[in-house]
C-alpha cells in the first residue's frame, strides 16, 4: 500500500482547526475520531475536498472523520508527526467528547445506554400484547364479541400469551437495575436482586395501590413507631433507576475500601442492605409520587390542550431522533403504561416512522442517480418497520424539503390522534407494525392517521421535488441557448443515453475484464448498507458493499488469500484474495468500544487463509447487551484503481456458498493501459 501524501494529512490537520483544536485523537479500522476543543472551526468542505477523506461526521462528542481501511493507520501516524501530538486510547477520546457534551446531553445519554440494551425484552412484549390484543379485543372478528368468546378454545392460548408479554413489565425493574447499575459501573447481577427486592411477591403489587389506597387497606411496617408503605414498584421506571445509582455508588465506594480477604462477605450484602432500607424508606416513596406527578401533569396537558399536544409532539418526533432525546420518552412511555394503563406518546412515535418513510419513497421518484434511488427505496422500507435512521440521515435531510413534509404529515396525524385520546398498551415496533400495540378499539383512527403519513409526506416530497426540478431544467435551459426547454426529462434521458453509449465504447476499448464473485463470510441474511445505522457505511464513505445480520457469531474465510490487517479489538478485518482486491469485514456497530471483549480471532495479520476456514467468532448476546448492532458490513475500500464495478447481491446468506457480491477487475489498474 502506498505512502499516505503528507500534505493531504496536513490539510485534514488545518480543516479541522489546527493541531490546537485537538484535544486527543485516535482511530478505528476505518476512521479518525477526534475530541475537539472547538467543532465549530472545522472547514467541511475542506474535508470533503481532500483526496483522503470518504466522509465526515460528528457523533456523541466525537468529530469522525472516515479514511477506511488500512490507510487510517498511517494517516493518523503521519498526523500525529505533523502535530507532534501524542497517541491517545479510544477511551481517552470517548472521556473527553463526554466532557463536550452538556448535562442534559449527558443524562439522555445515560438513558439511552440503559434503556437500548433491554429494548429487545419490551419489544417483544409489545409484539405479543398486540396479538393478546387481537384474540381478546372485542369488535375485531365478530360484532360485539372477542375471538376467545366466540372460540373458548383459544382462551388459555389468550392466557399463556399474556402471561408471556406481560412479564417484561411485572418485573421492568428487574430490566432496568440490571442495566441501570452496570451503567453506573456497579455488578449488574447486583442490579438484579435489586430489581427482583423492588417487585418482591411480599409486597402489594403497584397496580393495586390506588385501589388500596383509597379503601386504606394499604399494608405498612412499622420502624419503631414510622410507618412505611410496603408496596412494590411494578411498571416504575424512576424508583429503580435513583436506586440502582445509589447501589453502584456504595457498591464502588466499598470494593476500594474493604479487604480482598472479606469482600464477598461485606461489599454485596453491605450495598445491598443500605439500598434497599433507602429504597423503601426515602427513594420509593419520592421518586414514586414524583413519576405520578409528571405523569398526571403530561395527561393532564394532553387532556387540556390535546390538540396542541399532538402537534408538537407529532411533529417535532423527528428532530428528537435526531438529537437523540428521543431515548428519553422511553422511560415516560413505559411510566404512562405502568400508572395510567396506556400511552398516547407511542401511537404518533409509530406514525413520525411511517412519515419519514414515505418522505424518503417519494425520493426515489425525484431523485436521478440510481444508487440514490436504491438508497431511498431500502431506507423507506426500514423505516415503515420502525427504525427511521437510515430515512432520516440517509436521505430527508440531504434534501431537506422530504425531512420537513415528513413532520409535517406526522404533525397532522399527531392531532388526529390527541384528539382522539389513541393509546397504544405496550411499545413495541414502530412504523406500520406498531397497530398491534394499540388498543383494537382505537385501530379505525390509528389507521387514518396512518393513511394521512402515507399520503401528505409522500405528495409533498414528490410535487416540490419536481417543481425542484423543473426550476433547475429551466435555469440550465437560460444558460444553455442551444437546448430547447420543451424537451424536458426526454433531452436529460437522451442526455444519460448517450454518456452509457460512450461509457460502452470506452468499456469496448479497455483491457478485458474479469468478474469475481466473492462468497459469504457469515451465515445470516444479506441487506443494504442503508441498513446500518452508522453514515460511515449506510452512506457508503468507504465503499460499495452489503451488510449481514448474522445469524451466528462466526466468521469464515470467503476466498483463499491473506489477512491484511486484523484490527487490535478484534472486531474487524481487512481480506486480500489472490486477484489483489481488498475486503473490509466490520463484525457490528461501534464495537470498537468492547475492546476485544466478546471477540475471538483464530488468525493473525499476514497469515494465509483458505475458503471456509475460521477466522474470528463473536458473541452476539454480548454485542447485543452493550447496546450495539451486530450487523455486519461488508466492504470493498474505495481507492482499488483496477476495480471497474461492483454488484451487489441480496437475500440468505450462507458462509462459503451465496455469492454477496460480484467484483469486475481489469487486468491493469485504471490509467495505465
Amino acid at each position: 500500500m502506498s505512502k499516505v501524501n503528507r500534505k493531504h494529512v496536513e490539510q485534514i490537520v488545518e480543516a479541522i482547526g489546527g493541531k490546537d483544536n485537538i484535544e486527543a485523537a485516535t482511530h478505528c479500522v476505518t476512521r479518525l475520531r477526534f475530541a475537539l476543543v472547538d467543532e465549530g472551526k472545522v472547514d467541511s468542505k475542506a474535508l470533503d475536498e481532500n483526496d483522503l477523506v470518504k466522509g465526515q461526521f460528528s457523533s456523541q462528542g466525537q468529530f469522525q472523520v472516515v479514511i477506511g481501511p488500512g490507510l487510517v493507520e498511517q494517516v493518523y501516524n503521519e498526523m500525529l508527526e505533523v502535530t507532534g501530538g501524542a497517541k491517545a486510547t479510544k477511551e481517552d477520546v470517548k472521556s473527553l467528547a463526554s466532557k463536550k457534551q452538556n448535562p442534559l446531553q449527558r443524562a439522555i445519554k445515560t438513558l439511552a445506554d440503559i434503556f437500548i440494551p433491554i429494548l429487545p425484552a419490551i419489544v417483544m412484549a409489545g409484539l405479543l400484547l398486540g396479538i393478546n390484543n387481537i384474540l381478546t379485543g372485542q369488535g375485531i372478528f365478530y360484532d360485539g364479541k372477542s375471538l376467545i368468546e366466540v372460540h373458548p378454545q383459544w382462551g388459555d392460548v389468550a392466557s399463556i400469551i399474556n402471561l408471556i408479554a406481560s412479564t417484561a413489565f411485572t418485573f421492568l425493574p428487574v430490566l432496568i437495575g440490571w442495566s441501570a447499575v452496570r451503567q453506573f459501573g456497579g455488578n449488574p447481577l447486583l442490579g438484579i436482586v435489586l430489581g427482583l427486592i423492588l417487585v418482591n411477591p411480599d409486597l402489594m403489587s403497584a397496580y393495586q395501590y390506588a385501589d388500596a389506597k383509597l379503601e386504606g387497606t394499604v399494608p405498612v411496617w412499622n420502624l419503631f413507631g414510622f410507618e412505611i408503605e410496603k408496596i412494590g414498584y411494578q411498571g416504575q421506571v424512576l424508583p429503580v433507576l435513583v436506586s440502582a445509582y445509589i447501589l453502584a455508588k456504595i457498591e464502588k465506594f466499598l470494593d476500594k475500601r474493604v479487604h480482598d480477604s472479606i469482600k464477598l462477605l461485606v461489599v454485596a450484602p453491605v450495598a445491598l442492605l443500605v439500598t434497599g432500607f433507602l429504597a423503601f424508606i426515602v427513594v420509593g416513596p419520592i421518586t414514586f409520587a414524583i413519576g405520578n406527578v409528571l405523569t398526571s401533569g403530561l395527561v393532564n396537558i394532553f387532556n387540556s390542550f390535546a390538540a396542541l399536544g399532538g402537534l408538537i409532539y407529532g411533529g417535532l418526533y423527528a428532530l428528537l431522533v435526531i438529537t437523540g432525546m428521543h431515548h428519553t420518552f422511553l422511560a415516560v412511555d413505559i411510566q404512562l403504561i405502568g400508572s395510567q394503563g396506556g400511552t398516547f406518546l407511542w401511537p404518533m412515535l409509530a406514525l413520525s416512522n411511517i412519515a419519514q418513510g414515505a418522505a424518503a419513497l417519494a425520493m426515489m421518484f425525484v431523485l436521478r442517480e440510481q444508487k440514490a434511488k436504491g438508497l431511498a427505496v431500502t431506507s423507506s422500507i426500514s423505516a415503515f418497520l420502525g427504525v427511521t435512521e437510515p430515512a432520516i440521515f440517509g436521505v430527508n435531510i440531504r434534501a431537506k424539503y422530504p425531512f420537513i413534509f415528513g413532520m409535517i404529515g406526522s404533525a397532522i396525524a399527531g392531532v388526529l390522534l390527541a384528539v382522539n385520546n389513541v393509546l397504544a398498551s405496550s411499545i413495541g415496533v414502530g412504523g406500520i407494525p406498531g397497530f398491534l400495540s394499540i388498543f383494537p378499539n382505537q385501530w379505525g383512527i390509528f389507521f387514518l392517521g396512518m393513511a394521512i403519513v402515507l399520503v401528505v409526506p409522500f405528495a409533498g416530497t414528490l410535487l416540490y421535488g419536481r417543481y425542484q426540478m423543473t426550476r433547475q431544467l429551466a435555469t440550465t435551459n437560460e444558460h444553455s441557448p442551444s437546448t430547447a426547454i420543451n424537451e424536458g426529462a426526454a433531452t436529460t434521458e437522451a442526455e444519460d443515453d448517450r454518456k452509457e453509449k460512450e461509457e460502452q465504447s470506452e468499456t469496448s476499448l479497455s483491457p478485458a475484464k474479469q468478474n469475481i464473485e466473492i462468497a459469504s463470510p457469515l451465515n445470516g441474511k444479506i441487506v443494504s448498507l442503508s441498513e446500518v445505522p452508522d453514515p460511515a457505511f449506510s452512506e457508503k464513505q468507504m465503499g460499495q458493499g452489503i451488510a449481514i445480520i448474522p445469524s451466528e457469531g462466526k466468521v469464515y474465510a470467503p476466498f483463499d488469500g491473506t489477512v491484511a490487517h486484523l484490527i487490535k479489538s478484534k472486531h474487524a478485518l481487512v481480506l486480500i484474495d489472490p486477484n489483489g482486491i481488498q475486503v473490509l469485514i466490520h463484525v457490528g456497530i461501534n464495537t470498537v468500544s468492547l475492546k476485544g471483549e466478546g471477540f475471538t480471532a483464530h488468525v493473525e495479520t499476514g497469515a494465509k487463509i483458505t475458503k471456509g476456514q475460521l477466522l474470528l467468532e463473536f458473541d452476539k448476546e454480548r454485542i447485543e447487551q452493550a447496546g450495539l448492532s451486530a450487523i455486519t458490513p461488508i466492504v470493498i475500500p474505495d481507492g482499488q484503481d483496477y476495480i471497474d464495478g461492483i454488484t451487489e447481491y441480496e437475500g440468505e446468506a450462507i458462509q462459503g456458498e451465496t455469492p454477496i457480491l460480484q467484483v469486475s477487475i481489469v487486468s491493469t489498474p485504471k490509467g495505465e493501459e
